[in-house]
């Protein structure tokens, strides 16, 4: 072996698929020959990461960690979004879970990175708290019924200077249902209604188009509220 080359003597005696797996399996087999760590990607030394991957536990460098084989789209239920280096040169990892519903992945991953503007930090956990569990029971049917993202996550778009009583989810008529459940939980869901369970056993139902409405067939928060990307 010479540095983080592998050299086979005599070369002769490597059939082509030996020369296959060895190439694919290069930085494991260095690291076992040198007794040391090498990079899964480059096989070199020094500067190690520990990077928990779908398939496993790596070492890599830094600069090489966007050349691991990335997971398909649909199998990850959370996804990391690298922030810039902190103070004392580390850096900060967000874990964002994803819902199996392709249509709510943009906008629920957005909700939980920070509250939207104008809103309760509190009552922002809560709604990323009870989105999840909707998500996780109701997300592919909602999806399959039409439910738009401003439909379930949607605010009322506040005025450019607003009064300091106003509160965006004091309006019912363009707020989403997940904000509306308050650790409640639905129990039934149609094209046009939602069934939330309260503590007492009661049912309240929440009516998707009785309401004014929350702008264009198909709209997501993003189309409606620009105040969201702030």
């Amino acid at each position: 072996m010479e540095d983080t080359s592998i050299v086979a003597s005599p070369s002769s005696r490597l059939t082509d698929p030996l020369r296959a797996a060895i190439r694919a399996n290069k930085p494991a087999i260095i690291a076992k020959l040198s007794g040391g760590s090498v990079c899964a990607v480059c096989g070199a030394t020094a500067d190690l990461w520990n990077l928990d991957t779908p398939a496993g536990a790596v070492l890599v460098h830094q600069q090489c960690a966007k050349f691991l084989p990335k997971p398909e789209a649909a199998e990850p239920s959370t996804a990391y979004e690298a922030v810039s280096a902190g103070p004392e040169g580390g850096c900060r990892v967000t874990i964002i879970e994803l819902p199996q519903a392709q249509r709510y992945r943009q906008t629920f991953a957005h909700l939980q990175l920070k509250p939207p503007a104008l809103v309760d930090v509190a009552r922002w956990r809560q709604c990323v708290e009870d989105g999840s569990k909707f998500l996780a029971v109701w997300g592919e049917q909602a999806e399959a019924l039409g439910w738009s993202s401003a439909a379930l996550f949607g605010l009322h778009k506040p005025p450019e200077q607003p009064h300091p009583s106003y509160s965006r989810l004091s309006r019912y008529d363009c707020t989403g249902l997940c904000w509306l459940l308050q650790g409640r939980l639905v129990v039934a869901l149609t094209e046009s209604q939602a069934a939330i369970e309260n503590p007492t056993g009661s049912i309240t139902t929440y009516r998707r188009f009785n309401k004014p409405a929350l702008g264009p067939v198909g709209a997501d928060v993003f189309d409606i509220d620009p105040m969201w990307r702030q």
